[in-house]
């Protein structure tokens, strides 16, 4: 009998130790942290394409499964997601990923953000009381979001919690490696036109000015005055304008011919299922981009 039940006890140790945990992203970049941190350890599903502005997503069935059956949700946060994932968590009805429980984990919450605006009003445009979400884009706080989020997984999954901060040191490590070379190249970058908020991390992170935006609100579409104010403001210097797939094409486009700058479209998320290096080889994309106005100078 005690034969029998030490080999019960075993076996369900081993099943433990071999379960995944369920894990649900927002985005492709936060599913590709959690990968990362998490290894063989988690089963992560994205709920953005990340073809598509996470601004505005509609609430679909598969969402509210998904999220129902998670052990912990990874969102971006500030608010990012404020038009769809609420009613989603809503609908899945799981009290383990509710706002304030274990498994509820904002990104944004734990770094420092820019662009706080506190008390807002529509005239301010689509802003971000909260600050800025898409501090994704800054290495450097996703650096420092993998340490938070291998705290996060090793309280729900204690057995793992040493390799989980083993996985975010190495994140860390490798931001570092790659940061000097970043900053030397975008050293000569003269400037940006963002069409968008939604570069602003990097760009403070490389040191390179935004020089306007497409928008001139956030959220809100190009007017010809804006956009001719931003001409009549820029010419005679140099630059580039960089845009998302998403994002409308006119207004860069404009702008680039009035300017006789380069027009460069980039997206601000790996795709889903990419891995670390996907994402420094997409910052890699953005400061070649940045850089490209000085190359063209010389």
């Amino acid at each position: 009998m005690f034969r029998i039940l030490l080999a019960m006890v075993m076996l369900l140790a081993a099943g433990s130790a071999g379960a995944q945990l369920n894990v649900v992203a927002t985005t492709a970049n936060m599913g590709m942290l959690t990968e990362s941190v998490g290894g063989e350890h988690v089963r992560v599903r994205v709920l953005a394409p990340p073809n598509r502005d996470a601004h505005y997503l509609d609430v679909r069935p598969t969402m509210m499964a998904a999220l129902r059956r998670a052990d912990l949700l990874v969102a971006v946060g500030a608010d990012l997601e404020i038009g769809w994932l609420p009613p989603a968590i809503q609908g899945a009805a799981n009290p383990r990923i509710q706002a304030g429980r274990l498994g509820y984990f904002e990104a944004a919450a734990q770094v420092e953000r820019i662009h706080a605006h506190g008390i807002t009003d529509r005239a301010m445009g689509d802003v971000h009381p909260e600050g800025s979400p898409h501090v994704y884009m800054d290495p450097m706080r996703m650096a420092a979001i993998a340490r938070a989020l291998a705290e996060r997984l090793g309280e729900l999954d204690p057995g793992n919690a040493q390799r989980y901060a083993d996985n975010a040191g190495e994140f860390a490590d490798a931001v570092e490696q790659h940061l000097p070379r970043w900053l030397g190249l975008a050293a000569d970058a003269p400037g940006v036109v963002l069409y968008h908020e939604d570069s602003d991390y990097l760009m403070q992170r490389l040191g390179v000015a935004v020089l306007g935006y497409v928008e001139p609100v956030p959220g809100s579409p190009p007017t010809a005055a804006h956009l001719r104010e931003l001409v009549n403001d820029l010419r005679g210097r140099a630059g580039v304008v960089i845009h998302a797939g998403y994002q409308p094409a006119r207004g860069p486009e404009f702008l680039a011919g009035e300017l006789g700058w380069t027009v460069h479209v980039l997206p601000t998320s790996v795709d889903i299922g990419d891995t670390a290096a996907d994402y420094f080889d997409l910052i890699d994309r953005w400061v070649e981009a940045l850089v490209s106005a000085a190359d063209e100078r010389t």
